[in-house]
C-alpha cells in the first residue's frame, strides 16, 4: 500500500494491540501507546518540525475512554491537514478474549470505570459498543482469534512493507576464528576449514580474505563453489520459516582456524550472493582487527 504518515491501532482489549505495536516498531515506525486522540494535532506539530519526517504508529484504546469520543474529529482534522493515516481495528472472539484475560490474570480495563457490568462477558460487550464507531471507520479489520503473534506480524508486514517473507528478516553474517573461541551470539555456525588454507602459501600468508588474491584462491575450488550454492539455497529456503516464527534477524557465523583468510572471503561472498537474491544482509569480521594492527 501507499506509504502513510500515521498508523492508528485500536480494537478490543486483549486482541493484540501490544503485539501489533511491537511489529510496527520493528518496521521502523515511531510507536506511541495510549495517546488521547485530542493530542494528535500536537503530535502533528512535532512531526512537521522534523527535517526527516517519520512514520508514527499510535495505539488508542478504551483506556482513554473519556477521550475516545474525540477520535472521529481528530482523524478528520488529520486528513484535512494533508497527512495520510491508516486505521487498524483488531477484533477477536469473546471466548478467546476471555481465555487471554484468564491466562494473564489481568482485569478488563472497564473494571476501573463506574457502574461497570460485573461479568467479563458484559465488559467485552460494553467495550464492543463503545468501539463500534472506531470499527466502522477502520480501513482494515484484523481478526486475531486464530492468529499467533508471528501471524499478526506477518500480516502487518504485508500491509505496510509489501514484502515477501524472506525480505522481512535481516541476515547478519560474520567471520571468526575457532582458535579465538566459538561465537555465542550466532543462530547458525558453519565451519569452512575444509577449504585449502591460504596461510600455507607464502605470498598469501600476510594478507586477509578481503584481499582479491586470497578471495580468488579460496573461491576457485569446486568444493567451495558447491558449498556456496547449497548454503545460499538453504538459507533462502529457511528465511520465510524463520520470519514466520517472528524472527527479525538471523545471525550466521562462518569460521576457519584464525578468522583471517577463508572465513572472511566466504562471509563476504555469501553476503553478496544473498543480496543478489533480494535478501537484506550485512557482514562483518570478528578477528580482522587482530591482523590489521598486528604490525
Amino acid at each position: 500500500m501507499k506509504k502513510v504518515d500515521f498508523v492508528i491501532v485500536t480494537g478490543l482489549s486483549g486482541a493484540g494491540k501490544t503485539q501489533a505495536m511491537k511489529a510496527l516498531e520493528d518496521l521502523h515506525f515511531f510507536c506511541i501507546d495510549n495517546l488521547p486522540p485530542a493530542l494528535l494535532p500536537r503530535l502533528l506539530e512535532l512531526h512537521g518540525q522534523r527535517e526527516r519526517a517519520r512514520q508514527y504508529a499510535i495505539a488508542i484504546d478504551i483506556r482513554v475512554r473519556e477521550y475516545f469520543g474525540d477520535l472521529r474529529q481528530s482523524l478528520e482534522w488529520l486528513e484535512n491537514s494533508g497527512h495520510s493515516y491508516h486505521l487498524i481495528f483488531l477484533d477477536c472472539s469473546d471466548s478467546v478474549l476471555i481465555k487471554r484475560f484468564s491466562e494473564t490474570r489481568r482485569l478488563h480495563p472497564l473494571v476501573k470505570g463506574e457502574a461497570v457490568p460485573e461479568s467479563i462477558y458484559e465488559n467485552i460487550a460494553a467495550e464492543r459498543r463503545l468501539l463500534a464507531d472506531a470499527r466502522e471507520m477502520s480501513h482494515v479489520i484484523i481478526d486475531t482469534t486464530d492468529l499467533r503473534p508471528m501471524d499478526l506480524r506477518i500480516r502487518l508486514n504485508e500491509i505496510y512493507q509489501g514484502l515477501p517473507l524472506h525480505a522481512s528478516i535481516t541476515v547478519d553474517i560474520f567471520s571468526f576464528g575457532f582458535k579465538y573461541g566459538n561465537p555465542i551470539d550466532a543462530d547458525l555456525v558453519f565451519d569452512v576449514r575444509f577449504i585449502p588454507n591460504p596461510f600455507y602459501l607464502d605470498e598469501l600468508r600476510s594478507l586477509t580474505g578481503e584481499d582479491r588474491e586470497v578471495a580468488d584462491y579460496v573461491l576457485k575450488f569446486p568444493i567451495t563453489q558447491r558449498f556456496l550454492k547449497k548454503f545460499v539455497d538453504l538459507v533462502y529456503v529457511l528465511l520465510p520459516a524463520y520470519a514466520q516464527e517472528g524472527k527479525a534477524r538471523l545471525t550466521i557465523a562462518i569460521g576457519c582456524t584464525g578468522g583471517q583468510h577463508r572465513s572472511v572471503a566466504i562471509a563476504a561472498e555469501l553476503a553478496k550472493r544473498l543480496e543478489n537474491k533480494g535478501v537484506k544482509v550485512g557482514f562483518r569480521h570478528r578477528e580482522l582487527a587482530r591482523y590489521r594492527f598486528a604490525d
